[in-house]
């Protein structure tokens, strides 16, 4: 079974192709790279870039059954934020966090704006 199909090695275009992340925060986008994760069945695994444009404030906290891995490319992102974006602990790329399924993270802030790499993937029962 073919986990995601092939890639090739291509240049990305930063500017275009971004979308707001559905049930997500005014100012969090998306750009799916490559896989596809199915929340439903649990099975799968999706990359995609987020980007938060300067000043967002995610004021939610998130806690999902899948692993998660981020890696902070560009900006400072705060997590751990009230929701006002007060408060909580500041990373500047290059940053990286790996979350087991049941993790809590958030509230997030960017009041420069950041980019961050995201693999998102069930495996086993975990």
């Amino acid at each position: 079974m073919l986990l995601k199909p092939p890639v090739p090695f291509h240049e990305l275009d930063n500017e275009t192709g971004w979308e707001p992340v559905p049930g997500g925060a005014p100012g969090v986008q998306q750009k799916m790279l490559s896989g596809a994760l199915d929340e439903t069945a649990k099975t799968g695994v999706r990359t995609r870039l987020i980007r938060f444009q300067p000043g967002t404030i995610a004021p939610a906290i998130f806690m999902h059954d899948y692993w998660e891995e981020v890696y902070l490319i560009s900006g400072k992102l705060v997590n751990g934020c009230d929701a006002e974006g007060k408060g909580g602990t500041e990373y500047a790329a290059p940053s990286y966090a790996c979350r087991p399924p049941g993790t809590e993270h958030g509230p997030f802030t960017s009041s420069e704006g950041c980019i961050f790499f995201e693999i998102q993937y069930y495996i086993g029962d975990t």
